[in-house]
């Protein structure tokens, strides 16, 4: 059970379609959990929207770097939650691949991506660790990418961190339909003294991080 309970159905009209109006397109679902823990708080919920379904509906970034990057955020934060949910709706739409999808919570980055997803992947490791982008890094998006698109990109991985901090301190259970997360996140596994791990590491056992 979620630590702040979702809204359940009947729904005022007012709330029935702003729950809607957060759902994707043609996705014939319930309304996510999370969109109805949000609404406990309709006001913050409506001002979420704005940027979310802008980012969404309304980006300069191709659909498949978009979905690149929300797997990899969520999948490093740990947030199997929304990472299954964005598996099963959007990035299958913006031509992810199961497998390119399963990489994307992989504890490394191998050689196979092409060099625009690679440099795309690469970057949301850096903030995620550091929340800094070394020089390389943005040369790196530079070579694929224009400003409008770059400014793009940082607000989109900082929104989808935001919402791995919210599925993940609301102990939100996956939904039914969502794609498994291929591993145990491993933000919910590791001790505190590892908060950076990504999937599928460990966490620390000597003080020391592993790469």
């Amino acid at each position: 059970m979620p630590r702040i309970e979702p809204l359940a159905p009947p729904y005022p009209a007012a709330v029935e379609e702003a729950l809607r109006r957060w759902m994707p397109p043609g996705v014939p679902y319930e309304p996510l959990t999370l969109f109805r823990v949000l609404h406990r708080n309709a006001e913050l919920a409506s001002r979420m929207f704005v940027l979310g379904a802008g980012l969404l509906g309304h980006g300069l970034l191709p659909a498949a770097d978009r979905a690149l990057v929300i797997a990899r955020v969520t999948a490093r934060a740990g947030c199997g939650y929304e990472w299954g949910v964005h598996a099963a709706t959007l990035a299958p739409r913006a031509g992810l691949s199961p497998e390119r999808l399963r990489a994307t919570a992989a504890p490394e980055i191998d050689g196979s991506w092409p060099a625009r997803h690679a440099a795309l992947l690469h970057a949301v490791d850096e903030l995620h660790d550091t929340a800094r982008l070394s020089q390389p890094a943005w040369d790196a998006l530079r070579a694929h990418d224009e400003d409008e698109q770059l400014l793009e990109l940082l607000v989109l991985a900082g929104w989808y961190r935001t919402i791995g901090y919210l599925a993940n301190g609301l102990l939100l259970e996956d939904e039914p339909w969502a794609v498994p997360f291929p591993q145990a996140p491993e933000a919910a596994q590791a001790p505190p003294s590892s908060p950076s791990s990504r999937p599928g590491e460990a966490g620390q056992s000597d003080g020391k991080e592993r790469r």
